[in-house]
């Protein structure tokens, strides 16, 4: 199965379009200079294409299996897992302290979406291990940290976050495992976890679970909700395993695709643990963890876009249909230049959200802050809604041979269609961009628009035709926007969220385009946005139409009458 790491594609991004030399100029990453950050990504690269993209069938294949207790991962894994590892791909962001490499969370992002296009069923191990870091270094205990850190940053340990249980889905308020303390500073957490990436596995030595749990007498709802951290092994205090802690695998999940990473039901039997953050504080030192996770798993959907389209090309170019190979073909054209094109959109956006979090943590500016957390639901639901509609375009390149197997065209499908549903369901993510994003009465979104329309102005001079679509896009939704912050009935909010996202997506794939046109103009990079910009952003008219049509039509029958 082809596939070659994007590398030059993301030293062009930035370089020249997500403002990552302003993150290089600050004191905290200034070590990422632009010689640092193109050789991590050529290694990086190197890994991808050469160690992780080999296990792509084979963990399709030979999924990941139940035997006797024991969970046996697809063949390769292990080794490509001590590769990962070794090299430092695991704490490229975290702190030196422990171990890290301090990275800014943009190559972080960028490596990650790499290894996603190579081997989704890997990357996943070591994604779950960076937001478990980023976690215990902003909320455990010093004694926690100096015992874990240095362990999960070298890939010795594994990490899983535990929230979901069969009564408790999106709605983790209504959990019902429980944590009893034991009198000495441990707690021994009892209940049943579900869906839990990487639950158990033969890779790694440890396995340490991030677990939400009630205290005693806790109240209900997520305000009684605390973290627990929970290891498979309890270690000793020199950091060697000691005995196996009362936690179990009841079962692996038989899913759609991913079938090479475990997806276990987890048992959890008076499992000791120690509390991390403050009690009752579990929802917010977890969502450190899921934030981190939300903007990689947008970038998984955009990994696994950029391997579909690439298969989907490399088939295209060899199958002869008439005189010609249907590369050719004008709708397969169409096909495959949607594909580059929102692929191209989604890594910007992707980035774009990681520069912010860097300037951010950089900064402790307040404006930043704002604008990371704007456009973190965006980058994960555009990035996997990106890599589902890739992948699927791409069985549809491959004609009736992306419905057979063997191609690998439909493994794409299959393993991608999870990142819409995981970390948040991409509606939860419009949901929460309409109502706690906005909360600021859309003063985060407008700085950004105001950007946007600047550039334009700017480009009116040069791309008069593209800059002018994107100016009027942005007004556009500049109006939606005052609309939506107006609107105090949050069901008519939240109707028209995903439509309201999809178009700021849009428009802000459009900006993107229109800053990688102006930096090589007269090239393929301007055709590229030409085409985004004619073609695919013109949806964000009838998207934002339907972002302000409010709730009443979908109330508009009854249940018996949907059922009719």
């Amino acid at each position: 199965m082809p596939y070659r790491a994007p590398v030059e594609e993301f030293s062009f991004l930035l370089n020249n379009v997500v403002g990552f030399d302003e993150v290089s100029a600050t004191s905290m990453f200034e070590a990422a200079s632009p010689d640092v950050t193109q050789a991590v990504l050529v290694e990086a690269g190197k890994l991808c294409d050469e160690v992780l993209a080999p296990l792509q069938r084979i963990g399709d294949m030979h999924p990941a299996r139940l035997e006797n207790g024991v969970v046996r991962t697809p063949p390769g894994f292990d080794v490509a897992w001590k590769a990962i590892a070794q090299g430092g791909w695991v704490g490229m962001a975290a702190d030196p302290e422990f171990g890290g490499m301090a990275l800014p969370m943009a190559v972080t992002s960028a490596v990650n979406e790499m290894m996603s296009g190579a081997c989704l069923s890997l990357q996943i191990a070591p994604l779950m291990a960076q937001g478990q870091i980023e976690a215990l270094q902003h909320h455990a205990s010093d004694e926690i940290k100096a015992l874990y850190l240095p362990k999960l940053t070298a890939g010795e340990w594994t990490a899983t976050m535990n929230l979901t249980e069969p009564q408790a889905g999106s709605d983790v308020g209504a959990l019902s495992s429980k944590a009893q303390p034991n009198g000495d500073g441990t707690y021994a957490v009892t209940g049943q976890k579900i869906y839990i990436s990487w639950g158990d596995h033969d890779v790694a030595d440890n396995i340490c679970h991030l677990v939400l749990a009630r205290l005693p007498d806790a109240p209900a709802g997520t305000k009684g909700i605390s973290l627990f951290l929970v290891p498979k092994f309890i270690p000793n205090a020199d950091g060697t395993l000691g005995a196996q802690n009362t936690v179990k695998v009841v079962s692996l999940e038989h899913k759609l695709g991913l079938h090479g990473s475990p997806t276990a039901v987890m048992q959890y039997d008076a499992a000791t643990g120690w509390l991390i953050g403050e009690k009752e504080g579990g929802m917010a030192a977890m969502f450190t963890m899921m934030n981190n996770a939300r903007l990689g798993v947008g970038g998984q959907g955009t990994g696994v876009a950029e391997a579909a389209y690439q298969h989907a090309l490399s088939y295209a170019r060899e199958r002869k249909q008439g005189k010609s190979a249907i590369v050719e073909h004008a709708d397969v054209r169409r096909m495959l230049g949607t594909m580059k094109a929102d692929i191209y959109a989604a890594r910007a956006i992707g980035l774009t959200c990681a520069v912010a979090i860097d300037m951010a943590h950089a900064t402790g500016s307040a404006d930043w802050q704002a604008r990371a957390a704007l456009l973190t639901p965006i980058a994960k639901a555009f990035g996997s809604d990106t890599g589902i509609a890739v992948a699927d375009a791409g069985i549809q390149v491959h004609g009736g041979m992306g419905f057979v197997e063997e191609t690998g065209a439909a493994q794409f499908s299959r393993d991608v269609r999870v990142t819409a549903i995981y970390e948040g369901t991409n509606g939860i993510q419009a949901m929460d961009l309409v109502a706690r994003k906005m909360a600021d009465n859309g003063e985060a979104a407008h700085r950004l628009l105001d950007e946007i329309e600047a550039c334009a102005e700017h480009a009116k001079t040069t791309l008069p035709e593209l800059a002018e679509a994107v100016w009027q896009a942005s007004e556009s939704l500049r109006e939606s926007t005052e609309w939506l912050v107006s609107e105090r009935d949050m069901n008519a909010r939240f109707a028209g969220a995903t439509c309201y996202l999809r178009a700021f997506a849009r428009v802000l794939g459009g900006y993107l385009h229109l800053k990688a046109a102006l930096a090589a103009p007269g090239g393929p990079r301007e055709a590229l946005a030409r085409l985004y910009i004619r073609r695919l952003l013109p949806e964000h008219i009838a998207l934002l139409a339907q972002a302000q049509i409010g709730a009443d039509d979908l109330y508009g029958l009854t249940l018996e009458e949907l059922a009719a």
